[in-house]
């Protein structure tokens, strides 16, 4: 007998889901008899080329030349099972940007809301304006289709307008947060040589104020390429006295408000974007145009069921794919919330208040953000109105069966909680939420149309209810279109197909269920191996997370004596004093938990756990410290110093 489900949608919301209505719409066009999700998804990998085929008619994609072939192999004399062998939507000439401004009217497509700065409100037809003025002042700066532009921005109106003007003459976008050092931005922009540089003056976090222009003066001194700055006013900072530098107001200012869009090829790149970095300097992964447009629509369409009606939120910064991933819901004529500032301040309660007062209908966070609301003892439905929020999204790190619990008992019975996991290296989600599925405690609903997501055991054997490394088997449009300065495409074949030749191997550790949902493990890269019994990491995460007098943690596999040893790092709270009772607490609440093999050899204390700037754990960085290894690239680090901690710690274990 299977668990019982935290949330089942009644009939009424299944039939008028975007999903069951593109269930019905390829029941009439392909003369199937497809009864439910999981129909659809065996015919979406059944039949790659008619089902993206469709998605390119449903979604209404504006082009100026067809395609005259939707999938065509590359080189004949290569395997068919190899994935990269596979080119898609062959002579299309479309625009992205042009897609997602599809709607020219006096609907609200953009509100943005800040730390100490009124709301602002853009309706479709001004966002086109100044995305044309925008675009005529990149033309007159000389940038050309190929050229690259750099943000390194704020969550602003500006950045999304920055971004379509830039893909409107077919030069390409990349974009960091300012809150990235000086080395990680240099890491970044330096390989990919940006002509034009966007800036903040500054921002502000926490009621803090930052200055950002100091990081700007040395980005430009050691990045020749930039041969502009066009600087947004955040803070009211006086711009340099250089050439280079220009006010936003002025760059647009009495420039013609025409859009014309370049129209390019399906695979044109229109991002580039960077791997974490930690173990070395960050890849620069370039995605195309059509891809991740397709892949886009699919999930924010069908998957999250997103309509013109609604207004959708995700608590991202722009150098998260999540930031791009949100942008793309202008195609759909929503209304984009952009929140820039911290979740937290003036208190826990700023998104509960900007959701009830900006009727968010579609919110996206992390595990992270929702543990921390948890942990502060805030009921967000006790306060405040979320009759308007019908879809929750979580993504960055596994979502607890805990975070799942606490979601349906604090912030709305009757909601669908997407889990959904993907990544920058497709700028999409391998599996993600499901209007007309049931949702279960720590599974993500369903594996996303089209991505033949399977699990595979040590010998490569697809298995179900076993906990396997994550592949993809089938060819998808938004695998990266290649890496940066990767000629000979060595560093991409390496990143994700040196270990099943053909195959996508994505590095995570999940398990399949009996129903098609999915848990994720963590990184299989830092999966636990015991005995030679893999362990997931967010596994113990949940548990000892749990743990009242716990704050944080981290867990690492160190090698001895020809196995593993399970190393478990603790922050505890600041009222709490690290004891042996509290360490005998962990093991007997993992022990409870989980099984025997999952309790720590050693438990320690430490002040804080290693967090790369979108939140993710660095066990890889702490074990190679901890070995005496040198960390590269620490810029990628939010806190880069919390590494020396682990020095200290070598000599016990």
């Amino acid at each position: 007998m299977y668990k019982n489900p935290l949330w089942t949608p009644d009939d009424n919301y299944v039939h008028n889901s975007n999903m069951d209505k593109f269930r019905l719409h390829v029941n009439e066009k392909y003369k199937q008899n497809l009864n439910n999700y999981h129909d659809l998804y065996q015919w979406s990998i059944d039949y790659p080329a008619n089902f993206w085929q469709t998605l390119w008619e449903y979604f209404d994609v504006i082009y100026s030349k067809k395609f005259s072939n939707v999938l065509s192999t590359k080189d004949t004399s290569k395997s068919y099972d190899d994935i990269t062998n596979y080119k898609w939507f062959e002579g299309a000439k479309l625009n992205f940007a042009e897609n997602l401004l599809r709607f020219d009217d006096d609907e609200i497509a953009i509100i943005y809301t800040s730390e100490n700065s009124p709301t602002i409100r853009i309706t479709y037809s001004e966002l086109n304006e100044k995305v044309a003025k925008f675009a005529r002042g990149l033309k007159d700066a000389g940038v050309s289709v190929g050229d690259r532009v750099a943000g390194f921005v704020t969550n602003r109106p500006e950045a999304v307008i920055a971004m379509l003007a830039t893909v409107s003459i077919g030069a390409i976008w990349t974009s960091t947060s300012p809150d990235f050092g000086v080395q990680g931005v240099l890491d970044r922009f330096s390989q990919v040589k940006p002509k034009i540089l966007l800036a903040v003056d500054g921002y502000r976090y926490s009621g803090k104020i930052f200055d950002s222009l100091k990081i700007v003066e040395q980005i430009s001194s050691n990045i020749p390429s930039i041969e502009k700055i066009i600087v947004v006013n955040q803070i009211g900072m006086e711009l340099p006295h250089y050439d280079k530098y220009i006010s936003y107001d002025l760059f647009i200012d009495n420039n013609e408000n025409i859009l014309k869009f370049e129209q390019l090829d399906f695979d044109h790149p229109v991002y580039i974007m960077y791997s974490s970095g930690t173990t070395g300097v960050p890849k620069c992964i370039v995605h195309g145009a059509g891809g991740t447009l397709l892949q886009h629509l699919k999930e924010l369409v069908l998957h999250t069921n997103l309509t013109d009606a609604d207004t959708i939120c995700y608590f991202t910064t722009c150098g998260w794919m999540m930031w791009n991933w949100l942008v793309s819901s202008l195609a759909t004529g929503a209304t984009v919330l952009l929140f820039d500032g911290s979740p937290a301040y003036p208190d826990i309660e700023i998104l509960w208040k900007t959701i009830q007062d900006e009727k968010i209908s579609i919110f996206g966070t992390s595990p992270k953000y929702l543990s921390s609301v948890e942990k502060a003892g805030f009921v967000p439905k006790e306060k405040y109105n979320l009759e308007s929020l019908k879809v929750v999204l979580s993504t960055g790190s596994p979502l607890s069966s805990e975070n799942f619990e606490w979601v349906y008992r604090n912030i709305k019975s009757d909601i669908q909680l997407s889990s959904i996991s993907g990544g920058t290296d497709i700028i999409s989600c391998f599996m993600l939420g499901n209007p007309t599925l049931p949702v279960f405690s720590e599974e993500i609903q369903c594996r996303g149309l089209g991505m033949k997501v399977l699990a595979f055991d040590d010998d490569a054997n697809s298995v179900i209810n076993e906990k396997g490394e994550l592949v993809c088997t089938l060819p998808f449009p938004s695998m990266p279109v290649y890496f940066w300065d990767d000629e000979d495409g060595s560093k991409y074949h390496d990143a994700y197909f040196d270990h099943y030749p053909g195959i996508w191997r994505h590095g995570d550790f999940i398990k399949i269920t009996e129903n098609g949902g999915i848990i994720v493990y963590g990184r299989s890269d830092a999966t636990l191996n015991p005995g030679g019994v893999r362990i997931g990491t967010s596994e113990l995460y949940r548990v000892v997370e749990s743990i009242d007098e716990i704050n944080d943690s981290l867990v690492i596999g160190y090698p001895k004596n020809n196995d593993v040893d399970v190393v478990l790092f603790v922050v505890t709270k600041t009222d709490v004093v690290f004891s042996s009772e509290l360490v005998d607490k962990i093991k007997s609440t993992i022990k409870s938990s989980l099984t025997p093999r999952h309790i720590p050899s050693q438990i320690f204390n430490i002040s804080e756990v290693p967090h790369t700037l979108n939140g993710k754990k660095v066990e890889l960085a702490v074990l190679k410290t901890l070995l005496g290894e040198e960390v590269k690239n620490k810029a990628s680090l939010a806190n880069p110093h919390s590494l020396d901690q682990f020095v200290n710690l070598r000599e016990k274990l």
